[in-house]
């Protein structure tokens, strides 16, 4: 053990020696394993971080989740003429899923709308998001507060004017002051002030709860009707944990089927959009960029691999003279193939371990610069520096052996 810990320590000195005696050869050899530990692992990084802001932005939501409606958040097999067709969720089949349901949590009733201003006395703030929603989307979401509540039933179904701001939103119009019980305007009406969401943080997915605001939909209803071209209805369901969700959505389809009368030999007219298999499309993408990111890197990694061996087969080339002193004087093949793979392996990593400072430095940057967390984590601070490894042993293998088969007599006069 000891003859080996002795041969790291020569292998990483010759290594250093040649850092230091020919920089610019062995810099610019090290660059393609640099660049290609760079490109892996800056990918992986940028994927793992979004990845870990999805799974954010999503944790207060049931993957289960089901938004019926006459749109389908993926591709669909059903002509957009005839989706253009399809009817509109009422709030009548909202009531009427509400009560027939079976293995659900909780159901609730949201419009999609366009975003408006909103006023306090003298100050404005343009490009809400604003979210008319029934009481119970506080059970779906899981909504968390500064201050104050959210409606609760007799209000959202009488269409009270009363208003729950984001953060960012109450922070705006507010400042420090204290605004629950204050009167605000929307869509030229006076809402009172009734709860303060939580920061939550930017998502990913264009609004979030910050920026968002949240009236009873009947208020809407109320002032609008239910045929309004500017609002898009939708009908969330909750179902109960560890159902069997193919089962459910054909008991929904089937319930949603008899309530608007239709026949056996007609298809659906609207879809159900489970939350699961959005996310199953964003893991996909997530998989092709990682997937990207390896064939990218995979070519610099092999101009690096040729680098190194590039090194290590001058550097036999260059110590040809003390190889054979060594085996003279009794080293073994063995260890002369140590010897040598050691200092490609610790080559190699010193180049790795470039490329891991620079993605630790832009990460750095990128996280002050936006409002997004970007991470290094060590799995792929340990995945990089193990790459690099191995990169360096494969490519120091043929030098390697070249150098431990020299003949003793032969490299001493050769290297006189």
């Amino acid at each position: 053990m000891l003859v080996y810990l002795r041969l790291l320590k020569e292998s990483f000195a010759f290594a250093m020696n040649a850092l230091r005696n020919n920089k610019l050869r062995t810099l610019l050899s090290l660059l393609g394993v640099t660049i290609g530990i760079f490109s892996i692992i800056a990918v992986l990084a940028a994927v793992d971080s979004l990845d870990r802001k999805i799974t954010k932005d999503l944790s207060s939501l049931d993957k289960n989740t089901i938004y019926l409606m006459r749109f389908s958040f993926g591709p669909s097999d059903i002509p957009q003429w005839k989706r253009e067709q399809f009817p509109d969720v009422k709030y009548d089949e909202y009531t009427s899923l509400k009560g027939s349901l079976n293995n659900t949590e909780q159901i609730g009733y949201q419009f999609f709308v366009k975003r408006e201003s909103i006023k306090y006395e003298s100050k404005l703030v343009s490009d809400v998001n604003v979210v008319p929603v029934s009481y119970e989307f506080i059970d779906i979401q899981g909504l968390e507060f500064e201050k104050g509540r959210f409606y609760n039933e007799s209000e959202s179904n009488s269409g009270t004017a009363v208003i729950v701001l984001g953060y960012e939103i109450a922070k705006n119009l507010f400042e420090e002051s204290d605004p629950i019980g204050k009167n605000i305007r929307l869509y030229g009406q006076r809402f009172t002030v009734i709860g303060i969401l939580k920061k939550q943080g930017a998502g990913m997915f264009g609004d979030d709860n910050d920026t968002s605001v949240f009236i009873p939909v009947n208020f809407l209803r109320r002032m609008y009707g239910d045929n309004n071209d500017s609002m898009t209805p939708v009908i969330l369901i909750k179902p109960q944990k560890g159902i069997d969700m193919d089962a459910y959505k054909a008991e929904v389809a089937q319930k949603l089927r008899a309530i608007r009368g239709m026949k056996a030999d007609e298809g659906n007219n609207f879809f159900i959009n489970v939350l699961s298999g959005f996310t199953d499309l964003i893991d996909g993408i997530i998989g092709q960029m990682n997937f990207v990111g390896w064939i990218i890197s995979g070519f610099s990694l092999l101009v690096g691999g040729f680098g190194i061996a590039n090194i290590m087969f001058v550097s036999v080339k260059e110590r040809t003279n003390l190889i054979g002193i060594q085996k003279s004087l009794g080293a073994k093949n063995r260890f002369i193939l140590f010897q040598f793979l050691f200092e490609a392996v610790i080559l190699s990593v010193i180049g790795g371990m470039i490329g891991l400072i620079l993605v630790w430095i832009i990460s750095v940057v990128l996280t002050k610069a936006l409002d997004f967390e970007f991470v290094l984590g060590m799995g792929n601070v340990v995945l990089g520096t193990g790459l690099a490894a191995l990169i360096g042993l494969i490519s120091g293998i043929l030098p390697a052996i070249t150098a431990s088969k020299l003949d003793p007599v032969e490299a001493i006069r050769t290297g006189m």
